[in-house]
């Protein structure tokens, strides 16, 4: 059953790759002509960037093109209800896509659009997550007072986490593929074969989009394109929950670990400093990782190298628990153990990174008093 679209899949996945790839290279082309294409002026400032020039955040234009082409694509069984979902992301989309282009979309207006997608995509679906591995709350999650809301809390939280990821060049379209192809490999193995082709079309949306991005960072997701990338991903996981009994929550979670793990720790670490959930800070992995690249390997005049080398490092530890995920798919126990040991060892790395990057900081300071 996993084989049964084995030819349209190659075609449509490849005529995907090129309509995401050549919207953003044509944004990245026009942007010379068009001042609003460019990207925001205060974005090199803003106390996360991780940029030295400015760039056009529009990517995300790119991905929705391509995914509603991919409503043409989409499997007969499900073609209906897959365009359904396609217009819940509008608003979510719009809203990105006004921040991205200048106008200021306060945390309060992005997090409404994202709630209100997810609503309107339970309305429009009439589905919600069946189940979350954890024996009494599947007691009652099929209740619509209690799934709507975790359904809301999951989908939400995973959009925003891909758009916390966003910080350097190539890392969220990546871990995005990764989950898109995992995703797959879990639908095949519980014999699901529409969200095979679904997932795979995603991934062949996100592959043209990351050839633009990746390494020169030509072009960024920016928050329509991270919003619609997470949002989609949490929505084909509670699809795979709803459609195959078998499989584990844990797993499907295990396939979106890192945009999950970043936001719950982001969450935790500035509640623990009393600051606003929504501000913004340079804690997170992919920033700590950048600065000790720059600090103990190429130096702060290296940004243009560090910043693509970051997603190399990081990428063995951002496909492992997808690749744990799809080998304990249907073992709900292991995968949720799964689960406590990424999160105890991403714990232990958010913790201690501040530390590390002071320490090489004050090192190298100490090394060039001493040459001096």
């Amino acid at each position: 059953m996993v084989h049964q679209y084995p030819l349209d899949l190659t075609a449509h996945d490849l005529a995907l790759v090129v309509i995401s790839f050549s919207v953003c290279l044509g944004i990245v082309v026009l942007k010379s002509r068009f001042a609003w294409l460019r990207g925001r002026s205060g974005d090199l400032a803003a106390v996360q960037s991780m940029h030295t020039q400015l760039t056009s955040r529009l990517g995300g234009v790119g991905i929705l093109v391509a995914l509603a082409a991919s409503i043409f694509f989409a499997p007969d069984p499900i073609a209906v209800p897959y365009a359904k979902f396609i217009l819940a992301i509008l608003p979510l989309f719009l809203v990105g896509l006004a921040e991205d282009i200048g106008f200021s979309m306060s945390p309060r207006r992005r997090l409404a659009a994202i709630i209100g997608s997810s609503l309107l995509a339970i309305f429009l679906l009439g589905v919600w997550l069946p189940r979350a591995g954890i024996p009494l709350l599947d007691l009652v999650i099929s209740h619509w007072a209690v799934g709507i809301p975790v359904t809301v809390l999951i989908t939400t939280g995973i959009a925003n986490g891909f758009n916390l990821i966003d910080g350097v060049n190539g890392l969220a379209s990546f871990t995005a593929i990764v989950a898109a192809l995992a995703i797959s490999q879990i639908a095949g193995s519980a014999n699901y074969p529409e969200m095979v082709c679904l997932a795979l079309m995603l991934a062949a949306v996100l592959l043209g989009f990351f050839l633009v991005n990746f390494p020169f960072g030509l072009i960024f997701l920016g928050d329509a394109g991270a919003y619609t990338t997470g949002f989609v991903l949490s929505w084909f996981g509670i699809a795979v929950l709803v459609n195959a009994p078998d499989v584990s929550p844990w797993a499907i979670l295990l396939t979106l670990f890192w945009p999950f793990a970043d936001t719950v720790f982001a969450v935790f670490r500035r509640l623990r400093s009393n600051a606003g959930v929504a501000s913004a800070d340079r804690l997170h992995v992919h920033q700590m990782t950048m600065r000790a690249l720059e600090i103990c390997v190429l130096g702060k005049k290296r940004r243009h190298i560090a910043n693509p080398l970051t997603t190399l490092v990081l990428a063995p530890f951002v496909m492992a628990p997808p690749v744990a995920g799809i080998l304990l798919w249907d073992q709900n126990l292991n995968a949720f153990l799964a689960v406590v040991v990424f999160s105890t060892c991403f714990f232990a790395l958010v913790n201690a990174g501040p530390n590390v990057v002071r320490r090489l900081r004050r090192a190298g300071v100490s090394r060039t008093n001493v040459a001096s």
